[in-house]
């Protein structure tokens, strides 16, 4: 929580003052936010980011929470003596494992935060992919980077083949924060275990989103010096991926966003939240405390 106890009342004024131009711009829009990292294990930022996503809703922003659970997932199974196996970043997911992954998602990582919500006064729905066919998925074929002629088995990681996003409008027309774990179901009711910041960035997409909010744990993209860069477009980026100084962890993330300015969504944030309310001085003030990719 920030101690506002030493801010003068004028200064008050003058801050909620310059968030206005913000608020008239973005009123009656939606926002989907990708929230993981730190962000959603730290007690004290969990309060901010629900404070967060609660304060847009009452000024007239519609915000869509997707979120992650990568560690939670890693203790659930670690408790149950199973040891996680990863290919190439991805989490290699057989019926054991899916199972766990559901039960942790769309269980406990969902409504902790549908409870920090409440709390802060707002009110959230949780959502998995089968709520409402929401997210329409197929088993991932994942092709090696070195070998393009051979083929890993990931077990039950999906790829997105559809999303019908009637439900989360439902919600959004009635007041309610959506809040959706990234779990999509295929042809035969099988569940599929899906990267939060693909289903956070296609979900943006179909819901003609002004803005993509990825929280990370890092401040942003950094060049090749380890410089933020806080304003690029899609053109630039694909210079960076080019060039090589996109690489690693941020790939995905920025592939995700980078497909999500391409179809329209007006602009991406990939912000620190590490940082206390990042999410509000990102959107809300002139100060950049990430990366904005601009559409255009």
């Amino acid at each position: 929580m920030v101690n506002t106890q030493n801010i003068t009342p004028r200064d008050k004024a003058e801050i909620l003052a310059q968030a206005l131009p913000y608020i008239r711009r973005f009123h009656g829009k939606t926002m989907v936010i990708k929230y993981g990292g730190n962000a959603m294990t730290d007690p004290e930022l969990q309060a901010d980011f629900a404070e967060d996503v609660v304060l847009l809703k009452l000024v007239g922003i519609n915000p869509v929470v997707v979120h992650g659970g990568g560690p939670q997932i890693e203790q659930a199974l670690n408790r149950l003596g199973k040891k996680g196996e990863f290919v190439q970043g991805m989490r290699v997911t057989d019926a054991e494992t899916m199972e766990v992954v559901e039960w942790v998602l769309a269980g406990e990582v969902q409504q902790d935060i549908v409870g920090f919500i409440h709390k802060a006064g707002g009110r959230a729905v949780g959502l998995t992919g089968r709520d409402g066919g929401l997210i329409r998925a197929k088993k991932l074929k994942m092709v090696d980077t070195k070998d393009p002629q051979k083929e890993h088995d990931v077990g039950q990681v999906g790829d997105i083949v559809e999303v019908d996003p009637g439900v989360v409008r439902a919600l959004l027309e009635d007041h309610f924060i959506p809040v959706v774990s990234p779990i999509g179901f295929g042809d035969e009711n099988e569940s599929y275990n899906i990267n939060a910041d693909v289903v956070a960035s296609k979900l943006a997409e179909v819901l003609k989103a002004e803005k993509l909010v990825l929280l990370t744990n890092t401040p942003g993209v950094l060049d090749k010096a380890g410089n933020l860069l806080t304003d690029l477009t899609a053109k630039q980026i694909d210079g960076l991926f080019a060039d090589g100084t996109i690489s690693g962890g941020m790939l995905p993330k920025i592939s995700g966003a980078l497909d999500a300015a391409k179809a329209g969504v007006n602009a991406v944030h990939i912000i620190d939240g590490r940082v206390p309310h990042a999410m509000l001085l990102e959107i809300l003030t002139d100060q950049a405390y990430g990366t904005m990719i601009r559409s255009h």
